[in-house]
């Protein structure tokens, strides 16, 4: 009865660890750390909220990370040439999900191509924005910033280039930290809050949340572009069903403001494609943002 009892325990014991593995993992060779001092306790298991009926993208599924409540920052290093930029990245997911492969580690894997530094923010969701419906991915996203920038000696970064690039809801959470700086949403926790969280350039690729379709796509009153907010690239397709008009009426405001910023629209491409190659011409946003990045003199060089 003993030995029955121990191998009861030892299965029940192989099954909760096995159970409690998480679903995505950034690999051997990346420094992971907690977003926040205190995790949150009795938070359910992250999980892959991916579904048979989900759409394949390029012809591959997208893991789809659900119930995000211990935010991290996972630190991505060019392996290569480092020019010293760095890039924090948002995937999207409606703030629902996270597609963390699909717009995180493989726009990660990219960044590090052209010698960028990519820290990939895991945020809180679901149910965590936009802002102000709840502040906890804007708040992430701040605290990112400001870790980013403590670290930057340790990570050879320049505190100067630290800019983020956001798809979709995290395109949003791109224009929201380019917009809510001034003021952290929260108390300070330690030095890396005295940093600035304001990204000194944002990549804004399909957003949502930027126009209000019940209000005939009017601008939404809680992104509050001024001289202050960061040069900008914003990449959309005109046949999105997300509507373009994210994209559209968020140049407007940064070019009345003053501030530089370059789009470009495509005739087709619809949501959710990443960096995914397909034949259509949107997916080759990534050379682009290089050229602007080399514009903009993030990155060394001139594109003239």
């Amino acid at each position: 009865m003993r030995t029955f009892l121990i191998l009861l325990f030892t299965l029940t014991l192989s099954v909760s660890l096995l159970a409690q593995k998480p679903v995505w993992e950034s690999g051997p060779g990346h420094i992971t750390l907690p977003l926040w001092p205190h995790p949150q306790a009795g938070a359910s298991p992250e999980v892959d909220a991916t579904t048979a009926k989900d759409n394949l993208v390029a012809g591959r599924p997208v893991i789809r990370l659900a119930n995000v409540s211990n935010p991290t920052i996972t630190l991505y290093a060019p392996k290569g040439k480092n020019s010293g930029a760095a890039v924090v990245v948002f995937p999207g997911g409606a703030y629902r999900i996270l597609a963390i492969d699909l717009e995180g580690t493989e726009v990660c894997e990219w960044l590090n191509s052209i010698g960028v530094t990519c820290v990939l923010l895991k945020y809180r969701v679901p149910n965590s924005g936009p802002y102000p419906k709840s502040p906890a991915a804007l708040e992430d996203a701040q605290r990112a910033l400001g870790m980013v920038r403590a670290h930057a000696a340790e990570w050879h970064i320049d505190p100067q280039r630290v800019g983020v690039l956001g798809f979709s809801a995290g395109a949003h959470l791109a224009a929201a930290s380019s917009t809510h700086f001034d003021n952290r949403l929260y108390d300070a926790v330690d030095a890396a809050d005295q940093l600035s969280c304001r990204p000194d350039f944002a990549v804004i690729i399909y957003p949502g949340y930027l126009a209000l379709a019940e209000q005939n796509f009017a601008p939404n009153p809680e992104i509050h572009v001024t001289e202050k907010t960061p040069s900008s690239f914003i990449v959309q397709a005109e046949d999105d069903p997300v509507h373009v008009e994210n994209s559209t009426v968020y140049f407007l405001a940064l070019k009345n403001a003053g501030v530089p910023v370059e789009m470009h629209l495509y005739a087709q491409g619809g949501h959710g494609y990443g960096l995914r190659r397909t034949e259509l011409p949107v997916t080759a946003w990534p050379q682009t943002v290089e050229s602007w990045l080399r514009t903009i003199r993030v990155l060394p060089g001139s594109t003239h």
